[in-house]
């Protein structure tokens, strides 16, 4: 019955952003358009978790019909301070989003009221310690922008449409709904446009069941961990898994990650909140990891995962200071400059833990290519850093059909081998595209705990058979593809083909009595 109601909940919430998009369509792009969503879903999202928070410890304290949203801007002044400490922001009554909506239909200065009141918020929390976390959060929700519209009554008319929108999904009690509503919007908002985000550089949107296959990966044999990190961290996605699947008090110390597209980067803050991880339990940095990694003297991390961009350049060897950089210098060479692959896998096995598990997804050019890939393929395996190796089914990520690899790192193994996984198969087809189920991510964990060797399935390599094979880590050179075509039976087949010669013989001779009949005739 949980069930029924989560995918009522679910539909509901997806039809509702759906009519918002029908709504704005042709003046605001697929892109766009989930810019101004999502900023707008995490206008009402703030407004509604402070107005929570404020009114239940009131009530607890014995005004049972205390409404923050009522009082005066004037009598809201005195909880600032405490609001901005404990929750890292404060929203004054009148600008809270439920009554900026309320009055927006008949406020021709809407655009005005809105940068007002998103600057208000980012301000509030200006010269604390969450003012990282706020700084910049609306810069992609430009409410004076033309694409909304050529004047400013028609930009304000599309924004009251916003409003209403975000307005009436049913998101219900932030405690009690049986999904987590606002991270679902988010989440199927991503995913709604993934396919022509604009993505570009090697970038692609992570399905999320690929996410909870990541995630399922790293905390094997654990109920909790210190922390999360992704170098690569884009809008959140993977990190966020682990609250879910973990809990989000069992990611003890929180969610860390660094993004360099700056957009992305606000996206990824916003997507925190709107999953309840409060500013103290998150840090999200921006700029380049690879040249720039922003966690230095940050403890390492149990659990990491990631989706890094493929292919893509970076300094490398134009720059002469990486090849000393305490990450990448152990390996003896850097990542080629055009392919920056290896260098977020370096990076990644810098910043883990001893106890710790890497899950990264890696295209699959790098786990056979020669020069710096093999030399430093090399070093892995000598050094017994490679736990697993795993084939995914192609056509499970959007915006590329080709089969990825998930490479799994672990400092502390108990035997010198990697094991190889062919999950290509794991997979059911959905439209255009192949996708995990819940069976399938459970097969594919469930053979990396055995690690044995199950035929076409998987296969245990110990390492000096991996350097016989000149580190080459594709899962098709140790795991045989089964055969799944019709086996033929030779000898069964020259009977039957003998049997037709001598029908086909019989068959001549029946015609060529006819004819002989109807000449005499």
């Amino acid at each position: 019955m949980i069930d029924n109601r989560k995918e009522q909940e679910r539909a509901e919430l997806h039809r509702t952003i759906w009519n918002i998009a029908n709504d704005l369509r042709g003046s605001v792009d697929g892109w766009d358009f989930k810019q101004y969503v999502l900023g707008f879903l995490f206008y009402r999202y703030i407004s509604e978790n402070l107005t929570a928070y404020i009114n239940k410890g009131e009530i607890e304290a014995g005004t049972p019909d205390f409404d923050y949203s009522k009082l005066t801007d004037e009598e809201a002044e005195c909880v600032r301070a405490d609001m901005v400490t404990t929750k890292g922001f404060f929203i004054l009554p009148s600008e809270l989003f439920c009554n900026v909506r309320a009055n927006a239909a008949k406020d021709e200065n809407l655009n005005e009221t809105l940068s007002k009141v998103f600057k208000n918020i980012e301000s509030s929390a200006q010269g604390t310690v969450s003012e990282d976390d706020f700084k910049g959060l609306f810069d992609d929700i430009d409410v004076n922008s033309n694409k909304l519209g050529g004047s400013v009554a028609k930009r304000n008319e599309r924004l009251v449409k916003l409003l209403d929108g975000i307005g009436e999904m049913k998101l219900g009690d932030l405690q009690n709904n049986t999904i987590d509503a606002f991270g679902d919007a988010y989440e199927y908002l991503m995913s709604m446009y993934a396919s022509n985000a604009g993505k570009s550089g090697g970038e692609y949107y992570t399905p999320q069941e690929v996410s909870e296959l990541l995630t399922k990966l790293t905390i094997i044999g654990k109920t909790e961990v210190n922390k999360v990190y992704d170098p690569a961290c884009g809008s959140g996605s993977l990190l966020l898994k682990f609250a879910k699947v973990l809990g989000k008090d069992k990611v003890r110390q929180g969610f860390f990650g660094q993004e360099i597209n700056i957009t992305t980067y606000n996206l990824c803050r916003i997507n925190m909140f709107l999953h309840d991880i409060d500013y103290n339990k998150f840090n999200i940095a921006h700029e380049d990891t690879l040249t720039e990694p922003q966690h230095w003297d940050d403890e390492p991390f149990e659990a990491i995962v990631s989706n890094p961009p493929y292919a893509i350049r970076w300094q490398g060897d134009d720059n002469p200071v990486l090849i000393n950089d305490p990450r990448f210098s152990p390996a003896g060479v850097l990542a080629p400059k055009s392919k920056a692959d290896f260098a977020f896998i370096m990076h990644s096995l810098s910043w883990l833990a001893t106890n710790g598990t890497a899950a990264i997804v890696c295209f699959p050019g790098i786990m056979y290519r020669g020069g710096a890939e093999q030399k430093i393929r090399k070093y892995l395996i000598d050094n017994n850093f490679i736990d697993c190796i795993i084939q995914l089914p192609s056509n499970l990520f959007y915006g590329t059909s080709i089969a990825t690899c998930i490479m799994v790192l672990k400092k502390s193994k108990t035997d010198n081998s990697v094991l190889f996984i062919d999950a290509s198969k794991e997979c059911v087809k959905v439209t255009n595209n192949n996708k995990m189920t819940a069976e399938n991510i459970d097969n594919i964990i469930n053979t990396y705990t055995e690690r044995t060797d199950k035929e076409y399935v998987s296969k245990c390599v110990a390492n000096d058979e991996i350097e016989a094979q000149d580190y080459n880590l594709s899962v098709s050179s140790y795991v045989e593809q089964e055969d799944t075509r019709e086996k033929i039976d030779i000898t069964e087949l020259n009977k039957r083909i003998d049997e037709i010669v001598a029908r086909e013989s019989l068959l001549r001779d029946e015609i060529s009595k006819i004819i002989a009949e109807i000449e005499v005739q």
